[in-house]
């Protein structure tokens, strides 16, 4: 008899794989044994979201939330969505959130810098993208995303110095 855990490992295997579409029917299986479990909620969406079935996974992450709103990756994935979809200010609704439960994850960071930075608030942008790089030094991401953002305020010497640190980098 598959279990609900051995469903989720299957499926969570098979979206790691780039086969999401096989994922789904897995992890609605092991939904049917364990309805309330808000990872197995969250996995579905992540599944979803690489079909870009939107909406679908839209509906899994916030179901996630209303059986744990604690859970960071459900706040971040569903920022993603929300951010892939142009709705900035739900992104970054849903980043903020997830930086009240995590906020020393460098990818949310940079994530709500990049919200900001579409949106023309390059101070804030900034702001988000220092705070990404100051809890990972390395983060070619946000230090590229910084480098940017400098760039946009005027600050040129700033935005050599991360060019400078960029180009050290072993990417």
């Amino acid at each position: 008899m598959e279990t609900a855990i051995r469903l989720n490992n299957s499926a969570v295997a098979l979206t790691e794989a780039n086969r999401p579409f096989e994922a789904i029917p897995l992890f609605r299986e092991a939904l049917v044994l364990e309805p309330k479990n808000p990872l197995l909620w969250l996995n579905l969406g992540i599944a979803q979201q690489k079909t870009g079935e939107y909406t679908e996974a839209i509906d899994s992450f916030q179901q996630s939330l209303f059986i744990n709103s604690d859970l960071t990756e459900a706040w971040h994935s569903l920022g993603l969505i929300y951010y892939e979809l142009s709705e900035f200010e739900l992104a970054s609704e849903c980043y903020i959130s997830a930086l009240s439960q995590n906020e020393n994850d460098p990818k949310i960071w940079n994530n709500l810098g990049v919200v900001y930075f579409n949106i023309n608030n390059f101070e804030e942008a900034r702001n988000c993208f220092e705070k990404s790089v100051s809890l990972c030094p390395q983060y070619y991401d946000a230090l590229f995303n910084l480098r940017d953002a400098c760039r946009e305020l005027g600050d040129f010497r700033a935005a050599a110095e991360f060019e400078r640190i960029l180009s050290k980098l072993d990417i």
